[in-house]
């Protein structure tokens, strides 16, 4: 596996390279955020780590560029910024993460296994997902029902990936927060909800009597494809 650390201070980003060095991962480093975005739109990465409070080039910044310019590898936010709003700000930049500083080396690499299996079950489902006679197309980021196609945010995307990684299975609703959102303090299970319904509209033919989108009571919900 392929990481890259993008952390202006010496003496972290030294840490962190030795510390994954260490688990086995191949680490590629960048001091500031030009060199980081450089390499990480040329060279290929299983994930990055990413610091958030950088000079000329902000970590929020940096991911939005990284997916502007489609790529989609985990990133893992790391800052001093633990307020409630830094963190939704950091996900809708489009991190998958995010870790607040001080932080153990232990959650930290636990952090980036679960980061990784998650891109693995990801890759397993492929690009496209079948829901029915609907198409799901990941890279585009769009659903194809008969002749009308939608676009699909980045969390939409998510949770078709992990429905679909658990098709005929009950997903909880903090299962979804905590893979998808990547934390587990995201103000609302309501949420999860709140997508689902518009999920329903974009996949079902009669939203209020799904087919495919389950609601298990009390639980979460399970695809029926």
């Amino acid at each position: 596996m392929r990481l890259l650390v993008i952390e202006d201070e010496a003496p972290m980003r030294t840490a962190l390279v030795e510390t994954l060095k260490a688990e086995g991962y191949r680490v590629l480093a960048a001091a500031d955020g030009p060199a980081g975005l450089e390499l990480g739109c040329t060279e290929p990465f299983d994930l990055v780590l990413l610091d958030v409070m950088m000079p000329g080039l902000d970590g929020f910044a940096l991911c939005r560029e990284l997916r502007k310019r489609g790529r989609t590898m985990p990133v893992l936010m790391l800052t001093a910024k633990g307020q409630v709003d830094d963190r939704v700000r950091g996900l809708d930049s489009g991190a998958d993460d995010y870790l607040v500083k001080p932080f153990s080396l232990r959650e930290l690499l636990a952090r980036v296994r679960a980061l990784l299996r998650r891109q693995e079950r990801s890759e397993v489902i492929g690009s496209e997902l079948m829901i029915g006679a609907v198409r799901i197309e990941f890279e585009k980021r769009s659903l194809i029902r008969g002749s009308s196609r939608f676009d699909l945010s980045e969390k939409e995307c998510g949770i078709l990936r992990l429905l679909a990684s658990h098709a005929g299975e009950t997903v909880s609703r903090e299962r979804f927060l905590d893979v998808v959102w990547g934390y587990n303090a995201y103000p609302s299970t309501r949420t999860v909800d709140n997508f689902i319904a518009t999920l329903r509209a974009k996949i079902e033919e009669n939203p209020a009597q799904p087919r495919h989108l389950i609601t298990v009571r009390g639980v979460g919900y399970r695809l029926d494809r």
